[in-house]
């Protein structure tokens, strides 16, 4: 029995040292395709090593509630040595980090298993203290058995506060809503701990992939590591027609499921109850009821996109507490037939206004055309509509194909340079624009925000620099770098890939957006403007930088365009609704970047603080929807018997409506055309 038992080992040993052996080579290949591609590699040394023990650990334990002091020890003489195993080829060290996890894993399960398992207080004399930077760790494990404890408690009151909003009816039956919350929070307690001990991809393969993100990221915030199943992900998402509940979800750092987007037409959208960052609880579908809290991203998609799912029953949270349920049934979502879309806007005189969420690109064979053409088309329909000036709508467009983003700049200026291209050998190629003329050559306006990314960064610049359009709203993300995803090895079945940045555009003047973003002619405040997610906040973020040499290129005059600014300032500073979101602003600023107090661990502390930002979540709510009196026109006939047409209608000239911007571009090409002479 000995001799079979000592075997069993050697074959465990033997197999987890050929596991290690296998990760370490995926390890090499992504060092040398980062190394070879990246536009600004990075030596392998202590820096990377740093860097990457440190996401990896702060990833596995976040708040420092996991891990005891020894552990972490244990941890920390790899802290500098990442880089030497890489290059001699020895991943043994792996080892350490999953048998490390995994023992913290179950004893925090144990702990938690046997704390449920007691009879546990409402009102208690502790305090829950909360900080910017996570807390040491812990020495002892009762230290880590008693902040688990008042997290239990705490997570038990929270989800009875969030029941309603009337404390003194939830305080009157908190004994039996206690009760019913401390059987859900233990349920999604043990669901998330079994999910993190056996996750879908497998324990081993959980450590060894966050390590090779880390490594990604470490030369660049937008290079990173896909396995198969991702990579497989991310082309299903490409898919056009589906089973959907028209609704796109993400999950927060607080690990919530929220409602990222509702669509136009579909399912959600119907109810009209569905709002755009509204927390998801439960869903429920062929007679089971899933706990968000507890199930993966992946599973959740599956529930709202797969057609094995047409039924479902969703229960969510809005931001001011209101908890309420919906029953959807999925319909097939079809996409628009042109992602971009245009209206005649203006009381005053016919502005045309054209909105492109990405710039997408054309596929060979499928008949859908590229972003330029689409544009192109839209502003070959303002002009029968005699528009005296044009709007150009990238919020929130995060950028897409630089081809269409090239050809689309070209259609609004004479000719000339557009932008530079540079390696990683430091070769630069200047793109020029050689059709002359202009598609449309009146007063023009380009809507961004700290959304607009990439290839919006970069047709806002070359309107910029030619003074050929006021750019207008909060600065872009910041983001100049072109990435392309390449297989780790030429197998026809690669299971590995990188997504590398191989490129960085620059302006004509030479300079480069990268960091900084495009900041407006005319700056507008924008709700969340803070907390806008910066490529400045990223700290592997490739710096600004400038070239040497510049393009020639012919401005167009730009004195019009610097009076209509100074109007627009003067107009916005004086404008109620932009001094409420700026007064708004200031209190989320305090809340998302502000110390929260200590919380006492009793019932009425811990309601007050659940509701504390209700009446903000209302106002915020309210500046939103609030309307203008935009007055808008169809540029091309309504399917009036296609329920989807009709939504999408609706869907966009209530975003019209509600946008302050596009009421600011309005205004600002009303002063650009009178201001040139022209209708009064």
């Amino acid at each position: 029995m000995k001799n079979i038992a000592a075997l069993a080992l050697l074959l465990f040993v033997s197999a987890t040292a050929q596991e290690h052996k296998n990760a370490c080579d995926v390890f090499s290949k992504i060092s040398y395709v980062l190394q070879t591609r990246h536009i600004q590699p990075k030596p392998i040394d202590d820096s990377l090593s740093v860097y990457v023990f440190n996401t990896v650990v702060e990833g596995l334990d976040e708040n420092h509630i996991l891990f005891l002091q020894e552990d972490y020890e244990k941890l920390l003489v790899h802290r500098y040595k990442i880089d030497d195993y890489l290059k001699s080829g020895d991943c043994s060290f792996f080892s350490d980090f999953i048998t490390t996890y995994k023992m913290a894993l179950e004893r925090n399960r144990q702990i938690a298993s046997e704390l449920f398992d007691t009879e546990l207080p409402l009102n208690t004399t502790d305090t829950v203290f909360f900080s910017k930077r996570a807390f040491p760790y812990n020495k002892d494990i009762s230290v880590s058995r008693k902040f688990i404890r008042k997290k239990i408690i705490l997570d038990i009151l929270e989800d009875v506060a969030k029941l309603s909003k009337d404390k003194d009816s939830l305080a009157a039956h908190l004994p039996e809503l206690s009760m019913r919350a401390k059987d859900k929070i233990r349920e999604n307690y043990f669901c998330r701990a079994n999910a993190q001990l056996k996750p879908k991809e497998g324990f081993e393969n959980n450590i060894y992939n966050r390590f090779y993100t880390a490594f990604c990221a470490y030369f660049d915030p937008h290079s990173t590591y896909f396995n198969y199943d991702e990579k497989a992900s991310f082309v299903s998402s490409l898919i056009t027609e589906n089973y959907s509940l028209g609704i796109y979800v993400s999950q927060n750092d607080k690990k919530e499921i929220i409602v990222e987007d509702v669509v136009p037409g579909g399912p959600a959208y119907k109810t009209s109850k569905i709002d755009k960052g509204d927390q998801i609880l439960k869903l429920a579908a062929n007679d089971i009821e899933y706990a968000v809290s507890c199930t993966d991203m992946e599973a959740i998609t599956d529930i709202v996109f797969s057609d094995t799912y047409r039924n479902v029953e969703l229960t969510l949270r809005k931001k001011d507490g209101t908890i309420y349920s919906v029953n959807l049934e999925k319909t097939i979502m079809k996409s628009d037939d042109h992602s971009v879309y245009s209206y005649v806007l203006g009381n005053e005189i016919p502005v045309g206004y054209i909105k492109i969420p990405s710039f997408y690109s054309a596929f060979d064979n499928t008949g859908m055309k590229g972003c330029a053409e689409d544009v192109a088309k839209e502003v070959t329909k303002l002009k029968k509509h005699g528009i005296k000036g044009l709007i150009i709508d990238l919020q929130y467009n995060g950028g897409g194909s630089m081809d269409e983003a090239i050809s689309m700049a070209g259609m609004f200026i004479n000719f000339g340079p557009v932008g530079i291209i540079k390696d990683k050998d430091n070769y630069t190629n200047t793109i020029q624009d050689y059709n002359r003329g202009m598609l449309y050559n009146g007063p023009m306006v380009v809507l961004v925000n700290g959304f607009s990314a990439s290839a919006s960064e970069f047709f806002s610049g070359v309107l910029q620099d030619y003074n050929r359009a006021l750019i207008v709203g909060s600065t872009t993300m910041g983001k100049a770098s072109m990435q392309t995803i390449l297989p780790l090895s030429e197998n026809s079945n690669n299971q590995d890939f990188v997504k590398v940045s191989i490129d960085k555009f620059y302006r004509i003047t030479g300079k480069s957006s990268q960091y900084t973003g495009i900041v407006p002619d005319v700056e507008l405040p924008l709700l969340f403007e803070s907390i806008a997610p910066r490529e400045s906040s990223q700290p592997t973020a490739m710096l600004n930088d400038s070239l040497a040499e510049s393009e020639e290129f012919r401005k167009m005059p730009l004195q019009n365009l610097e009076k209509a600014a100074e109007l627009s300032r003067g107009r916005v500073s004086a404008n109620k609704d932009f001094t409420e979101i700026k007064a708004l602003n200031t209190k989320i600023d305090a809340l998302y970047k502000g110390t929260k107090a200590p919380l006492p661990v009793s019932f009425t502390a811990v309601f007050d603080d659940v509701h504390a930002t209700d009446t903000l979540w209302q106002k915020i709510k309210t500046i939103a929807e609030k309307e203008t009196a935009l007055n808008i026109k169809e540029t091309t006939a309504i399917k009036s018997k296609d329920d989807f047409y009709v939504s999408m209608n609706e869907y966009k000239r209530k975003s019209i409506k509600t946008d302050l911007f596009i009421a600011e571009g309005v205004a600002i090409i009303t002063d650009l055309v009178h201001l040139s002479g022209g209708q009064k």
